[in-house]
């Protein structure tokens, strides 16, 4: 016996969705907006029941791009009358500082807002004891999330372009390090895997060593000195230059009078 199959309407609600693409820093008007029937069920948190109820204290501009018949979410737009500013994505009790980078150093261009990437330091200092320059690269900061590109924020772009500058979310101190290591070095960016984990791994200086060249001291860079058994190896000869007496020391190699 065949069952009876009854469909049960599915209980909608009004929310606010975008009628066409906004991008960050475009304000929100009614001509951009509609209301639109969503399930109540899976209602997504921060979402508007109505366009008044989201403009009522005042205009709002998108703080994040909304495709069309996306639903226009608190967290992805400005408060009332407030503008697209890089500080409305800052998270709480984080800062943004501006790394300077080229074509290389920015990966190519291919870096993006919102990816994660790693910030290395490269730097030179003089090795005293050798009197040469050693380079080596240090992991300087790990996982740290981009905010802007040059003068875009929160703007993905669909090709690769190249950048001069670099916006990062970063602490209060990690702000003070990279400040610091731009001035002691060159700051360069290692971009991570979409969605990577947020615990930083352990990472070792890399020195030329690494990379096949040898740094042990040459020959030339450390003075040679006779051993202790050449020490009685030295002996005065007197030379007479005219009437000139003169007494100078010199020294006899024993392997080389052994030798004879």
């Amino acid at each position: 016996m065949a069952r009876n199959i009854v469909n049960r309407p599915v209980e909608t609600v009004k929310i606010v969705v975008a009628t066409k693409p906004l991008s960050f820093g475009t304000q929100l008007t009614r001509e951009g907006l509609s209301e639109a029937a969503w399930p109540a069920s899976s209602i997504p948190e921060g979402a508007f029941k109505s366009i008044d109820d989201l403009l009522k204290d005042g205009q709002r501009v998108a703080m994040a791009p909304i495709a069309k018949n996306e639903p226009v979410l608190s967290s992805r737009v400005s408060g009332p009358g407030e503008k697209a500013s890089l500080s409305a994505l800052i998270e709480p009790g984080m800062r943004a500082v501006a790394v300077r980078v080229d074509d290389v150093r920015g990966v190519a261009g291919f870096i993006q807002p919102g990816d994660r990437v790693d910030v290395v330091l490269t730097r030179v200092e003089h090795n005293a004891k050798f009197d040469r320059d050693e380079s080596y690269s240090d992991v300087l900061l790990h996982n740290v999330k981009v905010l802007a590109i040059d003068q875009q924020a929160a703007e993905r772009q669909e090709k690769a372009q190249v950048v001069k500058a670099v916006t990062l979310e970063v602490t209060a101190e990690q702000g003070q390090k990279l400040i610091l290591a731009g001035g002691a070095g060159t700051l360069s960016l290692i971009l991570r895997e979409a969605g990577g984990g947020k615990v930083a791994e352990a990472a070792r200086r890399v020195t030329m060593t690494d990379l096949g060249y040898s740094e042990a001291p040459k020959a030339s860079d450390t003075p040679s000195e006779p051993s202790e058994g050449a020490a009685s190896a030295r002996s005065k000869v007197r030379i007479l230059r005219g009437a000139k007496d003169e007494e100078v020391e010199v020294y006899h190699d024993p392997a080389v009078a052994h030798a004879d």
